[in-house]
């Protein structure tokens, strides 16, 4: 993969990274007023990383792009350099679309595709929707990996673009997501309901953290609303890690999650029997 051209080459920083280096002001030379402007239009985006050949992504083996921009605060999150969109690389929407084009033969034949994430997406809302189309055109496939929050600014025909939808329920229970996140979770369940009632295929994600989600009820929860949508395909099971706690050092932000240690292999498998339990399949 070669650096991007344009208004990335101006940082002289490669685009491809993973998800876990820490970048930050990488966008600062866009003004406010320009950076407003490219939200609105989605002529532009502000991407963290671009990474090839996941295979934990969505189905198949993918591309991922990951945007900046997130207004969720988790108190467990992997990468809070993602949540101002200025810390981005600015690419063009044709540059993006022409980079991950380049990929379409290998996708279509590992049954992958495109997998925007973040950060969250749909903060580039407009970006998102653009690229997808885009890509569609070349028979990729399309995954929008998101929190669900902002999920009212995508329209019917937005979700029309998106093959398919990963979503990161944080928590069921209001109290623990406000806790967790520092926001309501009503629009993220209420998505949800939207794209069941739409029958939109759906991945759910949930993040097992000692101390903090993994109570029984609360496993319980998110099982039983999972199971009651009828459209959620598969539940990924994410065990807490610790490979993003240097960005919150360097950062100097303190981490309520820095003494956490990961989930052990009985926790996993006990959660994982929760949600079999409910008729989903987990992985």
């Amino acid at each position: 993969m070669t650096h991007m051209s344009g208004a990335a080459a101006k940082n002289d920083v490669p685009l491809v990274a993973s998800p876990y280096d820490l970048r930050v002001s990488l966008g600062e030379r866009i003004r406010e007023s320009q950076t407003q402007a490219a939200l609105k239009s989605g002529e532009l985006g502000f991407i963290h990383s671009f990474t090839t050949g996941s295979a934990v992504d969505g189905p198949g083996v993918r591309v991922v792009v990951w945007l900046t921009g997130c207004h969720f605060r988790c108190v467990f999150c992997h990468n809070p350099d993602t949540w101002k969109v200025n810390n981005g690389i600015p690419v063009p929407l044709g540059r993006a679309v022409e980079e991950v084009r380049k990929y379409g033969h290998g996708l279509r034949t590992m049954k992958g595709g495109l997998t925007v994430s973040g950060g969250e997406p749909l903060l580039q809302d407009r970006f998102v929707i653009k690229v997808f189309r885009a890509v569609r055109q070349a028979n990729i496939h399309t995954t929008l990996d998101t929190n669900g929050y902002l999920g009212d600014r995508l329209s019917d025909a937005d979700l029309g673009a998106c093959d398919l939808v990963m979503l990161g329920l944080k928590a069921v229970d209001a109290e623990l997501h406000r806790r967790i996140t520092g926001m309501d979770n009503a629009p993220v369940l209420a998505f949800a309901r939207r794209l069941a009632a739409l029958g939109r295929p759906m991945w759910l994600r949930w993040v097992l953290v000692p101390g903090l989600t993994d109570s029984g009820n609360e496993i319980a929860r998110v099982a039983e609303f999972a199971a009651e949508l009828g459209n959620v395909e598969q539940v990924e099971l994410l065990p807490f890690h610790q490979l993003g706690r240097f960005k919150w050092e360097r950062l100097g932000m303190p981490y309520e999650c820095g003494e956490t240690a990961p989930p052990s292999s009985a926790q996993i498998d006990e959660a994982m029997d929760v949600f079999r339990r409910a008729g989903l399949q987990v992985h």
